[in-house]
């Protein structure tokens, strides 16, 4: 009877809260507005003396899909393997103590390279909860739709298979609800690059472009007056209806594959992709680039694997050779450098979170810094080191995904376990 209460309690809360999670929660991709801002009020200024207080861990399997928390759960997608067979799995905690709730496990069909270390797949896109759902995408192309509470499937469709992808083709961008629908970027046959379904059943609502895979993650804007879903792919930038898939512009820009990895940023007017700045009309949907003035890719890219932020007058970003630079947001003129936050390898990944007055800053390393970022340049108050790196990249161990901060804690991954830290 006390577990039908509190679960009763639970599923209203879910109903009642619309988007399924908490205004502290971080429900998907970047956060609760998808943005990488944290709402946390009492963190700490510095670390205890004994470094970051981890609270519990968890062992999970590999993967760089960030951890999400949503009404008092915490979940993260890993793989498994058997070969010649393989699955991508999502697990359910509670956020409290870390204890198990549940699991559910996708058989994906990969080819044998796949299994060899070197190149072993880490799934990638990070899954969502909305509305008491949640939905998680493989890195074949199977969306599976799940009640948030107990794991039951209320729906799955394999858009990998109905859009032809490639079979040496990996899903990586991060799936996103709009309106009742869900939009992902396939990047499958010619009309099928984009794929819309209805939420509740998985029927396909609209699709559209012609685009190949990319490794970068949507966002849903309001500018012009209308609703933008903006998409990065290797041959352009483009903004669509979310409701119906009409094109509202594109700006076609050739760029290599694997340097499509930022999330688009939107501030005010302001759009940046990666190094590249844009200005959203405000009458209607439209657009003009600010700058660089250049199409180089090595001007208009800081990073394939770090997202950057606008904060006030000035863009903070990652750098591919691990620097951490500011921008002038209205002219790109470059305002300070530094080299004091990661190493300067390859691979190098410097992951931010603002929130408040400051921001949260996770490295490759797997080191969570306190910072404070102005156009004066950077200033550190306080490092621990918060998981260790277990990925081999350029002769080195790194981690990749992104944490997740809710609720005064940390949550981070890497290919071997699942924690959470306090930072209250």
């Amino acid at each position: 009877m006390k577990y039908r209460i509190a679960y009763f309690f639970a599923v209203a809360a879910l109903a009642l809260m619309g988007v399924g999670a908490r205004a502290d929660d971080w429900p998907q991709w970047r956060g609760l507005q998808r943005d990488a801002i944290g709402h946390e009020r009492d963190l700490l200024e510095t670390f205890p003396a004994a470094g970051v207080q981890v609270l519990w861990r968890v062992p999970i399997g590999p993967g760089h899909s960030s951890p999400i928390v949503a009404a008092s759960r915490v979940y993260v997608v890993d793989a498994e393997f058997a070969q010649p067979r393989a699955w991508e799995c999502i697990h359910c905690f509670d956020e409290n103590s870390g204890e198990h709730l549940w699991t559910y496990r996708e058989e994906v069909k990969i080819p044998a390279g796949f299994f060899e270390e070197a190149t072993k797949l880490h799934p990638c896109s990070t899954p969502l909860v909305t509305n008491g759902v949640l939905v998680m995408l493989t890195s074949t192309g199977m969306v599976v739709c799940l009640d948030a509470m107990t794991g039951v499937v209320n729906w799955k469709k394999d858009i990998g298979q109905d859009s032809r992808l490639a079979q040496m083709a990996q899903v990586t961008t991060c799936p996103l609800v709009e309106n009742g629908l869900v939009i992902i970027a396939i990047g499958g046959k010619p009309g099928h690059s984009v794929v819309a379904l209805d939420l509740r059943s998985g029927a396909e609502a609209w699709s559209t472009l012609d685009d190949p895979c990319t490794f970068s993650s949507p966002i849903v804007v309001t500018a012009g007056g209308q609703r933008q879903f903006i998409l990065w792919t290797p041959k352009a930038i483009t903004s669509l209806d979310p409701g119906t898939g009409k094109v509202w512009w594109r700006e076609e820009l050739s760029t290599r594959e694997d340097y499509i990895g930022a999330t688009p940023v939107c501030s005010g007017e302001l759009l940046l992709v990666s190094g590249l700045m844009l200005r959203l009309h405000s009458e209607q949907p439209g657009e003009t680039i600010l700058w660089p003035e250049t199409r180089s890719v090595s001007k208009r890219v800081l990073s394939n694997v770090c997202v950057p932020a606008i904060l006030g007058d000035a863009v903070y970003g990652g750098r591919m050779n691990g620097h951490l630079v500011a921008l002038d947001a209205q002219n790109g003129a470059l305002l300070w450098d530094t080299d004091r936050v990661t190493d300067t390898a390859s691979g190098a990944t410097i992951h931010l979170i603002v929130n408040g007055g400051s921001a949260w800053i996770f490295t490759n390393e797997g080191n969570l810094i306190h910072a404070r970022l102005t156009r004066a340049g950077y200033e550190e108050i306080s490092r621990g080191h918060l998981i260790d790196p277990t990925r081999l990249i350029s002769g080195r161990l790194v981690v990749w995904a992104p944490p997740a901060i809710a609720n005064g804690h940390i949550f981070a991954r890497n290919d071997k376990e699942l924690l959470s830290a306090a930072l209250k």
